[in-house]
């Protein structure tokens, strides 16, 4: 017996597959069909292949708990999301103005913040940035970009559209997953592949060397790019291995990297020093140099800050650029997109309460069992309160935080995230909640990945889907159903 697709439920979402009972929405179609075709034995062995591939591969990701880190395979659903690519050509075109945007943004704030002095971000909110490094005054990185790297989380609403979540501009994370996704995919469904027309992923490791060669402060023909990691233990260790691997590039520890009285950075090898153009570090701005930030850390470069003050190096991310990462600047994003470029923003922001603001805050306090509370600077789903999902005691506690601290905190409605089916047990698909991360590149031009990184929450109803807290991965299909249905 196959999947019973005729007795598959989507619910009061949005479902992006399944549009009624057995029935595609037009991009799935194809795909519909073809799991319909599958026997019980079939679709287990692909699972079974898929498990197999991940473990031959290596893909893995590490969580952090009292008894140490814990390295997990990576988890993975066969069934995957599927996208048009017309509204994904929207989409992408809203991520391109996104990220041109707060880069301006994060420029003007680290020069002459007219954006401020204008009103239009209120002066205590950026003085209480954490994110926010006063060491990168009148720093101007090459081409005027701060944010290299955005992995940006969007999610779909019962309206089917999408909207931005949040922005990650520090250290964004899990662009390898999306890759090592689409190879797992072709290993388990490569018929499909053949029926479907899907836009490729594979070009990412290309375009993000060929954008941090740009950065070079050396015009020579083959500038030294090398990825900065902290080191094994970090959780996305792997994707700094699998990224230095896939462009070509050294990947190096602070450990490795030495920055001499000429302020220039050089590489440790067996044939002595050499000299390094461009850093794409995957370490927090705090550990970066213990000659400036945390005099403690062990990761770090002694004099990296002094490199690249002296336009003697490049850095992508640039430090500093979190400052756009808070939750609270979040907020103002669509005002930032219309103050620099003068446009409407072409992705939606989710609603978002205030709580600096009495108003916002009392209405926050008085509805804490609908809302969804966030810190402005956390990461990964953790200190967040799920409204419907919380306790008085939690609500109690939130309560307390807010009021001890409304600048740290916003609050927004509980999204009905859409759905997709996953595979739940033997031959069992439900509806499980979903969100995607998507990653744009922006060097002199900008460059979307067409799709992204899709997490699922594997329990039932939960709207967590990181996979630190159990949440899984599948595959994202842009399919250009134009093509197909000729």
């Amino acid at each position: 017996m196959t999947i019973a697709w005729n007795e598959y439920e989507p619910g009061n979402f949005y479902d992006e597959m399944i549009s009624s009972p057995g029935n595609a929405r037009k991009p799935a179609q194809k795909l519909l069909s073809y799991l319909k075709s599958l026997s019980e034995g079939d679709i287990n062995s692909r699972k079974q292949a898929a498990e197999l591939t991940i473990r031959e591969m290596g893909v893995s990701f590490t969580i952090y708990t009292e008894e140490g880190n814990i390295d997990r395979a990576w988890p993975f659903d066969i069934i995957p999301r599927i996208i048009a690519k017309k509204q994904w050509d929207q989409t992408a075109a809203g991520l391109r103005q996104r990220l041109q945007a707060l880069n301006m943004f994060i420029d003007d704030l680290y020069h002459d913040q007219k954006i401020i002095k204008d009103g239009i971000i209120p002066e205590f909110v950026l003085k209480q940035s954490t994110n926010y490094r006063t060491e990168c005054k009148n720093i101007s990185p090459a081409l005027g970009v701060w944010a290299h790297i955005c992995g940006t989380d969007l999610v779909r609403h019962t309206d089917g559209n999408f909207y931005v979540l949040e922005d990650n501009l520090r250290v964004p994370s899990g662009v390898s997953y999306m890759l090592e996704n689409r190879s797992i995919m072709k290993r388990v469904l490569p018929e499909v592949f053949e029926k479907v027309t899907i836009a490729p992923v594979g070009d990412y490791p290309a375009r993000l060397f060929d954008m941090l060669a740009e950065l070079s402060p050396r015009r020579v023909k083959k500038p030294v790019v090398v990825v900065l990691t902290p080191g094994i233990f970090n959780s996305a260790y792997f994707e700094h291995a699998f990224l230095a691997q896939q462009m070509g590039a050294e990947l190096v520890e602070g450990s490795d990297l030495v920055v001499p009285e000429d302020n220039k950075v050089y590489m440790k090898t067996i044939d002595g020093l050499a000299r390094v153009d461009v850093i794409y570090r995957r370490i927090d701005d705090v550990f970066l140099d213990p000659e400036v930030f945390r005099k403690d850390s062990v990761v770090g470069v002694p004099g990296l800050m002094r490199a690249w003050r002296a336009g003697n190096v490049a850095l992508a991310n640039a430090p500093g650029a979190g400052v756009a990462d808070d939750k609270v600047i979040y907020a103002f994003v669509p005002a930032v997109i219309k103050y620099y470029l003068d446009q409407d923003p072409l992705i939606p922001n989710v609603e978002t309460f205030l709580c600096y603001d009495e108003k916002q805050r009392q209405h926050v306090l008085n509805n804490l069992d609908t809302l969804v509370v966030k810190p402005a600077n956390e990461s990964g789903g953790y200190g967040m309160l799920i409204g419907p999902h919380s306790t008085k005691k939690e609500r109690d506690q939130f309560a307390e935080l807010i009021e001890a601290n409304p600048r740290n905190y916003i609050a927004q409605p509980t999204l009905a995230l859409s759905t997709a089916p996953t595979l739940v047990g033997k031959n069992i698909a439900e509806p499980r909640h979903l969100d995607l991360r998507p990653f744009i590149l922006q060097g002199k031009e900008t460059y979307v990945t067409t799709g992204g990184l899709t997490r699922v929450a594997m329990k039932k109803g939960s709207l967590v889907v990181n996979s630190s807290q159990g949440g899984g991965s599948k595959d994202t299909w842009i399919v250009d159903t134009e093509v197909d249905n000729k």
